[in-house]
């Protein structure tokens, strides 16, 4: 049997997020700048054979769930086409995807039969004013289409990402909250992190997660902890009583859980990071015909992973014992 994917802090990584592109069809605030953010050209973005290739060699390393991701996924051609072949590979459990949710009414159904398992939408706002004021030009409507999309072509379980932001949307809490009452939706509150960008105007915009319990207090809402739906990753999962579905809190700056952390992952011009936070990468497509140097890459990688990320120290403005990445989220894939 392979030897396992673990950190020197004995941490076993099953899961990698894969960026497929870092293209998207929204230019949201947390995420990415308006203006003046270059794209990477096509041949220097993984093909669907290396990504593959990739997790064939991963997954016999223990490696079964994998999140695509981007940029927007969906803006890839045939995205169906890579899932059904990571989906083919022995020994993966579970496939993926994050998404703005803009496209999907067209792919949800191609990406089901191809052998997606489950979904992510990111969701900001339900006004529609704001919610293209977060995405530089986004339309909700087609968000909430997507939304249908998912379930009439049977992926469960569906979640909403939330980013928190002081100032943008904290006063839509409760009205996110409402959405599970009367449907099986998973709502999950994300707290801004200082990607590529931890600058005062972070700062500014971080808001705690502890006021989702005060607008569930608000609200006269009894709310019960949760175990979770499947792929419940960090998140502390809730559920008012009586409501069909949940609501979750994820704290990456003030609670972290670096210490159950077992991910991995993958840029879209294939370089690895071992934690979203530090600047560490190694590329792994110079050596993409060599399935022993990639495996090899990948303990290396985890060999020099931190014990945690330090992001409380940005919001501090205290040293960090790393250099934090210059990349923006859509760079990365979060």
């Amino acid at each position: 049997m392979i030897e396992p994917l673990a950190d020197p802090f004995g941490r076993v990584h099953d899961y990698i997020r894969i960026s497929v592109t870092d293209r998207c069809n929204l230019r949201c605030v947390y995420c990415m700048p308006s203006e003046g953010l270059e794209f990477q050209p096509h041949d220097e973005i993984m093909s669907y054979e290396e990504i593959t290739a990739i997790m064939s060699v991963l997954a016999p390393m223990g490696v079964s769930k994998v999140r695509l991701t981007g940029g927007e996924p969906l803006v890839r051609k045939d995205l169906e086409t890579l899932v059904h072949q990571i989906a083919s590979i022995e020994g993966i459990q579970d496939i993926s995807l994050t998404t703005n949710g803009m496209l999907l009414p067209a792919k949800a159904r191609l990406l089901k039969e191809a052998g997606l398992t489950r979904i992510n939408i990111s969701l900001d706002s339900l006004q529609e004013d704001r919610y293209a004021r977060i995405t530089r030009g986004g339309n909700v409507h087609k968000v909430l289409e997507g939304i249908e999309a998912a379930y009439a072509a049977g992926l469960d379980p569906i979640k909403l990402n939330m980013v928190l932001m002081k100032g943008f949307n904290e006063d839509e809490i409760k009205d996110f909250i409402a959405l599970t009452l009367d449907r099986p939706l998973h709502v999950r509150f994300i707290e801004y992190m200082p990607i590529g960008h931890a600058t005062d105007s972070w700062r500014d915009t971080y808001l705690p997660l502890s006021r989702v319990a005060e607008v569930c207090e608000e609200a006269g809402w009894n709310i019960q902890d949760e175990p979770g739906p499947s792929g419940n990753g960090p998140s502390r999962n809730m559920r008012v009583d009586g409501a069909r579905g949940t609501f979750g809190l994820i704290h990456p700056v003030s609670d972290h859980f670096c210490d159950s952390c077992n991910r991995l992952r993958l840029t879209a011009d294939g370089h690895i990071k071992a934690c979203l936070y530090w600047s560490d990468e190694y590329n792994v497509r110079r050596i993409i015909d060599d399935p022993a140097a990639v495996a090899n890459l990948f303990r290396k990688a985890l060999g020099a992973k931190p014990l945690n990320h330090e992001m409380a120290l940005a919001l501090e403005k205290k040293a960090q014992s790393h250099t934090p990445t210059v990349r923006r989220m859509s760079q990365i894939g979060g």
